[in-house]
């Protein structure tokens, strides 16, 4: 920080407090040499008494250190830094990770007696206050201990340090200018005050001497000090300015940085556009501050072009450098060779931009995002919002991710090459969140935007924003959206732990269906509302393993009517689906999370609800349909495999469960009639046809969500499409020839093939249950003689799905039902037969006794023209006399079918 003006207050105040300084100077050289001599006189005697009422015990805090964020490379099974948050960018080093012209350099600029004084160089002290007080140079003349006292305060108050507010909530102190106090309140002296801060620094230092080791507090300074801007400790720095760790400083690196720490904001190499002290531009604009420089140039040592390359780039750091190198030539530290080599090398910054935040990571930042929202809200990261914050930036933890590389990037390319950024009109918006069934461990989650932080920017552009789409209110930002057909999971569901078969018949025609049980509000009356089928059609009488493979909307709404809409939001809460925000105690919408506790299950209050229209999240989704996937067993998604400090010691991570939510025969028979979908269903195009088997199912809602949702025995994946904000239309608009609602398809079965290939996955789901998959018989109703329409009416009013056959021979009219199958009884789900009269059949006359002739003439008038005889011989005299026809007399057959006529004559 620049030096501060002296007044003559100042002085004055100065010299008095030199007076009282001086005798504890006294004191302290006794103290810090022979302890147990006394001391006597006035003034120490004074000074004693100031001095001994200052606090003697300073407790060292844990230095703020970044958080850094892990994911595991699949290759070596090493964990690989992702990103770090940080408010100071420190890396914490041991002493044998620092070179060791780094101690030298500081020690011979800083401190040259530190291995020497108990704490306090008095000589170096009672120099600095006498120039002060007589209105020089000011001085520091502090130890390297007190410096590192000075750094513990500074970073304790800092670490406090809160935005202050006004009464009408404007701010009045923001956080940075807290800080910034807290650093001015630390170093400035002025008057008394100031005195007593070196007084209490030096207590400090003494007591830190008697229980730390030199080394321990060099490198502690070190690792607490700061390098400019946000860049704090040594290694931190030599990152930052170098592009090297600390242990690999060179000597004029070394040196640059040990003048950088005497006044970092001055010194700091990493502005170069600064006119006071920035890269080159050809002049040497200060050539009184580089002495050494010059006297090389007098004494024909350097040319006059190796004097600018030297003394131009950052000239005045230079400057500071120069005397570092100085005083560890003068020390012994290095040699004239290395001094001069140091003394004609440019300053040469090679600034590296610390990895730092999700934006950092590029197209896995919305995995980012995701970590770091469980961080924000989790309670084993703290208490309150404050705790947490302080743990993500200041805390030093290392938290290891659940992502698996190989998943996320197959995410990231599908995104990429399916999904638009944005489209006209609209937040467009696309995801893909993979979950492994059994665990919840989250192996990746992609999305279709840019990330960003800047609320203006995001507000502005609908390409950006930091909202995760597969996440919730509380942990992603989301809101989520409307789940369509996909939902309908919690009806079969329901349906199964009900007792009630895939294979059962149901009235799945779009109607008017005018009582609904709902146990949580009361029956639910309707007099106007049916459910449309996706395409307009009317559906009809089928199953549930049919609905569910076509996705009929009134079909499952016919199911909901046969349960109770309360159970079905009770079995969404099971499998970890809940709404997005309650009202709480004072009235007002808070967002909610089953994560933390605070969501409630999704209230189904109508028939409507069952296909879909609240917003739910798609990792929510995705782990409910892992949970058929695995035999039942649900588990709350989880994006954090362990947590440690910054030594590696193991930390509570956040609390994720996993519980038996379904019993394993539901789950079966759940993934039975689910499988349907991938295989030759609505969700076909998103099979990866790889050996491996899957279950799923497509969604949609008022043309502006689309859906894919599928999982094998090991991963599920949910793909979700549409306007994060808008009302466009995918099933009208393309990107690279594919129509958006089309989209979810490729995107899912590109992500779940990888998803197979790594985690495999069983060939087959375990066989449903029998007595859930069963063909329940139930009553036929007899239509023959009905008409047609009457007949189908009849049969679908008691849940039959109809088939009108081929006409058969019949004497009825063309419109009456002449014959049906199955008569009776039948299995639920058969189809009925009913076949119309073709109006061309007529019974047999009976012409047994008739004349032969006479027998024929009354076949011809009754239509039958198709005749045969057959005589026998042996009969009484006279004419020929029929005996019989085949067909039976009075058989009812066509007028077309051949008819024998049986005779018996005496001589045929």
């Amino acid at each position: 920080m620049p030096d501060q003006k002296r007044t003559t207050s100042g002085v004055l105040g100065g010299l008095a407090g030199l007076v009282g300084l001086s005798a504890v100077a006294g004191v302290l050289i006794t103290a810090t040499v022979t302890p147990a001599i006394a001391v006597s006189g006035a003034a120490a005697s004074s000074a004693i008494s100031i001095f001994d009422n200052m606090p003697s015990y300073l407790e060292i805090d844990e230095v703020m250190q970044p958080t850094e964020l892990f994911t595991q490379n699949p290759d070596n099974g090493e964990w690989e830094l992702f990103t770090q948050f940080f408010e100071q960018n420190r890396s914490v080093v041991t002493f044998d990770q620092v070179a060791p012209v780094m101690y030298d350099a500081v020690l011979s600029s800083e401190d040259p007696r530190f291995y020497q004084h108990g704490g306090v160089d008095l000589i170096g002290t009672t120099r600095a206050l006498l120039s002060n007080a007589a209105g020089g140079v000011t001085q520091g003349g502090s130890s390297i201990s007190q410096q590192y006292v000075k750094n513990v305060l500074i970073q304790r108050c800092e670490a406090n340090a809160t935005e202050e507010k006004n009464e009408d909530g404007t701010t009045k102190v923001t956080l940075d200018e807290a800080k910034q106090q807290c650093f001015l309140e630390a170093t400035q002296s002025s008057g008394v005050e100031g005195y007593e801060r070196k007084l209490q620094e030096m207590r400090y230092a003494i007591q830190l001497e008697n229980e730390y080791s030199k080394n321990d507090i060099l490198l502690a300074y070190l690792n607490i000090a700061n390098f400019g801007g946000i860049t704090y400790s040594v290694d931190a720095a030599a990152k930052r300015y170098f592009g090297v760790p600390a242990s690999q400083l060179s000597v004029a690196q070394a040196a640059t940085l040990a003048g950088v720490v005497q006044n970092p904001n001055i010194y700091r190499i990493d502005q170069p556009e600064r006119e006071d002290n920035g890269a080159a531009n050809g002049v040497v604009e200060n050539r009184d501050i580089l002495p050494a420089l010059n006297r090389k140039l007098e004494a024909g040592e350097i040319t006059e072009e190796q004097y600018v390359a030297a003394g131009d780039a950052y000239n005045v750091t230079k400057g500071r450098q120069l005397y570092v190198l100085g005083r560890l030539l003068e020390d012994g530290k290095i040699t004239q060779e290395q001094y001069d080599a140091a003394v004609i090398e440019p300053i040469t910054p090679n600034i590296q931009q610390p990895q730092t935040g999700c934006e950092s990571t590029g197209a896995a930042a919305y995995f980012c995002q995701y970590a770091v929202s469980v961080i924000r809200n989790d309670k084993a990261f703290g208490e309150t919002d404050a705790d947490r914050e302080r743990a993500l930036k200041r805390g030093g933890l290392r938290v290891y991710l659940t992502m698996d590389r190989r998943v996320q990037l197959a995410a990231e390319t599908a995104i990429a090459q399916y999904a638009p950024v944005t489209m006209p009109n609209t937040r467009y918006g696309a995801t893909s969140v993979s979950v492994e069934a059994g665990t919840g461990k989250v192996l990746a989650i992609a999305q279709n935007t840019k990330f960003t932080e800047d609320r203006d920017l995001a507000i502005a552009d609908p390409a950006y924003t930091s909202i995760v789409y597969a996440g919730d209110p509380v942990f992603g930002a989301s809101n989520g959206f409307s789940a369509g057909s996909t939902f309908k999971i919690f009806t079969l569901v329901d349906w199964l732990e009900k007792g009630h078969s895939v294979n059962e018949s149901v009235d799945g025609r779009s109607r008017i269906i005018k009582k609904f049980t709902n146990s949580c509000i009361g029956d639910v009356f309707n007099s106007t509302w049916k459910a449309n089928n996706f395409g307009g059609g009317n559906g009809g009488v089928g199953t549930p393993m049919s609905f569910t493979s076509a996705s009929l909307n009134s079909g499952f709404v016919a199911m909901a009517a046969e349960l109770d809409l309360c159970d079905i939001g009770k079995v969404a809460a099971r499998m970890g689906v809940y709404a997005n925000s309650k009202v709480n105690e004072e009235g007002a919408t808070v967002r909610t999370s089953p994560l933390n506790d605070t969501a409630e299950p999704l209230a189904i209050n109508g028939p409507a609800q069952i296909i879909g229209p609240d917003a739910v999240s798609p990792m929510a989704m995705a782990g409910a349909f892992a949970t058929v996937a695995s035999g039942g067993i649900q588990c709350e998604p989880q994006v954090i495999d362990h947590v440690t400090d910054a030594d590696g010691n193991e930390l509570p991570k956040p609390e994720r469960t996993c519980t038996p939510a379904l019993t394993p025969e539901v789950a079966a028979t759940a993934a039975y009639a689910l499988q349907g979908v991938m295989n030759g269903g609505t969700g076909s195009g998103a099979n990866p046809r790889d050996g491996v088997a899957v279950l799923g199912k497509t969604g949609s809602h008022e043309l502006t969500q689309t859906w894919m949702v599928e999982s094998s025995t090991k991963v599920a994946t949910a793909v979700w499409a549409g306007n994060a904000d808008g009302a466009l239309n995918p099933f009208r608009n393309s990107y690279r020839g594919i129509q958006l609602s089309n989209i979810r398809y490729p995107i899912a079965r590109a992500v779940q093939s990888v998803a197979n290939d790594i985690y495999g996955g069983e060939r087959s789901f375990p066989a449903p249950d029998n007595n859930l998959t069963r063909r329940v018989t139930k009553e036929v109703p007899n239509v023959v003689g009905q008409t047609i329409e009457q007949a189908t009416a009849t049969l679908e009013n008691a849940g039959w799905e109809v088939i009108v056959g081929p006409p058969v021979d019949s004497d009825q009219a063309t419109d009456i039902v002449a014959a049906q199958s199955p008569a009776g009884s039948a299995p639920g789900g058969t189809p009925v037969t009913i076949s119309p009269s073709n109006g061309q059949a007529a019974p047999i006359p009976d012409v047994a006794g008739m004349p032969q002739n006479a027998a024929r003439s009354t076949l011809l008038s009754a239509g039958f023209t198709n005749l045969l005889e057959a005589c026998t011989p042996g009969g009484p005299e006279g004419p020929a006399t029929a005996t019989g026809t085949s067909p039976a007399a009075g058989s009812v057959v066509s007028r077309a079918a051949g008819i024998t006529v049986s005779y018996s004559a005496k001589n045929c």
